[in-house]
């Protein structure tokens, strides 16, 4: 399908379905292996400031956190963004589109039909508190440019005179989700783009885009590349100083960061190579800045190495052993990012196996819920929620506040460590699997006249007996047949020796 023309909008709803599942995959593909390379290797610096480690310590008590992707291109059910980045990509411009300028200026009209009018943030602070969430990290802006809140930098926004939801009470969404999840109790966290590819000031209209980068030399042209500066500091003291206490700002595209830029390009004979930019966004300028407004906030620099980076973020994935720095997977419940139409939600057991995973590992969970076109979430995420809420009733103490502990994961096994010196096993169960009758503990042992007992089981106290450096659980048969979840189950050590 070609479409470079305005009529070929509404076919994009049906299909862009095969289009979406491939972009998906590619994208899934290279940003978990991306991830896994990035991150499981990165350095990490801490915070110099003792009120930013606090609260690092802090957010490592919370665990589990949501993260929504929403804006315009929700009505598409495409990838965010990424669709009018000009790399020949899998996840980049689409190869049924004839026509990239054409497309582009169709992706950018989508702000003139965003009405999401079924909208409403109390719901789905509630549903995340009851989940047992205890923050959220939305998308002020993404590298669209689109802002979801009311900056007075751009009219290319949710309550500009374009967009059809601007007369509604709630148009500044930003404002009403921060304020629906802080009066749930939880923490507030901005998603805020460093590219922004609708400014003129990044995509200067001179040249063509060539890739997610800017388009022209910062060098070449400083005043240009400083006004952009200007403009991205502006917008984010908007969100530091409009929006009630911020406690996470969580900074998107790392390859905006100071880049030493030692000489020119490689000189080939013939051609004229591409050097690389500097896009020095002046980061420990504006961390300042923010910390002028919000000074216990939380700084994510994401990918960028250095004391701007307070936690790390894996994305799309789970490494594969314990990380010995703050840090937090954001992983998608189902679908893309950003909703997608016909999307599958995994499983309420893997998510709750994911989220045992992640913190016996040392992270933390950031999940991800797409909200539809009309502002209205899948089915199939509140069910999942709700689910994951029983359990996290049941076993959070096994989850909050905890610290790893060596040897991390065994098998089906995955370790917590308590601030009080206890330890949790959390036995990860198959579908109707039946629980052996004895369990083998490796890595610690109980202190001398510690109990065991098995939570969601009031009154439960289990026999246990050291094995040289291990020990062994009894677990009875009766115990089996009324399990206190069919998910996971959590034996309680109230004191281990390590």
């Amino acid at each position: 399908m070609n479409f470079s023309h305005a009529s070929s909008i509404r076919p994009l709803k049906t299909n862009y379905k095969r289009m979406k599942k491939l972009l998906f995959l590619f994208s899934l593909m290279f940003w978990g292996l991306l991830a896994a390379a990035q991150h499981e290797e990165q350095v990490y610096t801490p915070d110099p400031n003792p009120r930013i480690q606090q609260r690092i310590g802090e957010w490592q008590d919370i665990k589990f956190g949501l993260l929504m992707h929403w804006g315009p291109y929700s009505q598409w059910g495409i990838v965010e963004s990424w669709s009018i980045c000009p790399e020949d990509e899998g996840w980049c411009v689409p190869d049924t589109v004839k026509d990239y300028f054409a497309y582009r200026k169709q992706y950018e009209n989508l702000g003139k039909t965003f009405n999401p009018v079924k909208f409403d943030p109390e719901k789905w602070a509630k549903a995340a508190k009851g989940a047992g969430m205890k923050y959220v990290v939305f998308t002020t802006k993404h590298h669209d440019g689109f802002c979801m809140f009311d900056s007075k930098y751009t009219d290319y926004k949710i309550t500009g005179k374009d967009c059809p939801f601007h007369t509604n009470p709630k148009a500044d969404v930003t404002k009403e989700i921060f304020n629906a999840f802080r009066n749930q109790g939880l923490w507030i966290g901005a998603y805020f783009s460093k590219p922004d590819w609708h400014s003129q000031e990044y995509w200067w209209p001179h040249f063509p885009p060539l890739d997610r980068n800017v388009n022209y030399d910062p060098a070449k042209y400083p005043d240009k590349w400083n006004k952009y500066v200007d403009f991205t500091h502006n917008q984010v003291m908007e969100l530091c100083t409009n929006y009630g206490k911020i406690d996470l700002l969580w900074f998107d595209g790392g390859w905006v960061q100071k880049n030493e830029v030692k000489g020119e390009a490689p000189n080939v004979a013939g051609f004229k190579v591409k050097k690389p930019f500097n896009q020095d966004i002046r980061m420990d300028e504006l961390v300042e800045k923010i910390r002028s407004k919000q000074p216990d906030a939380i700084v994510v620099d994401r990918a960028v190495e250095g004391k701007n980076q307070n936690y790390l973020t894996p994305e799309n994935m789970v490494p594969k052993k314990m990380l010995p720095y703050p840090w937090e997977s954001c992983i998608i419940m189902g679908g893309g990012w950003s909703f997608s139409y016909n999307a599958t939600m995994k499983p309420t057991r893997e998510l709750i196996h994911m989220l045992a995973d992640i913190v016996a590992k040392g992270g933390n969970l950031l999940l991800n819920i797409g909200p539809g076109p009309d502002g209205t979430w899948y089915d199939e995420a509140y069910t999942r929620l709700t689910e994951i809420g029983v359990w996290m009733k049941m076993n959070g103490e096994a989850i909050y506040g905890t610290r790893a502990i060596a040897p991390y994961l065994d098998g089906k096994l995955r370790f917590t460590h308590g601030k009080d010196g206890s330890a949790y096993i959390i036995y990860l169960l198959d579908e109707n699997e039946k629980v052996p009758t004895e369990i083998q503990v490796k890595g610690f042992i109980p202190a001398k006249g510690a109990k065991i007992t098995l939570l969601g089981k009031k009154g439960s106290s289990l026999k246990w007996k050291a094995d040289g450096k291990d020990f062994k659980i009894a677990f009875p048969q009766a115990l089996s047949k009324a399990l206190p979840s069919g998910y996971a189950i959590v034996f309680k050590v109230s004191k281990v020796i390590q």
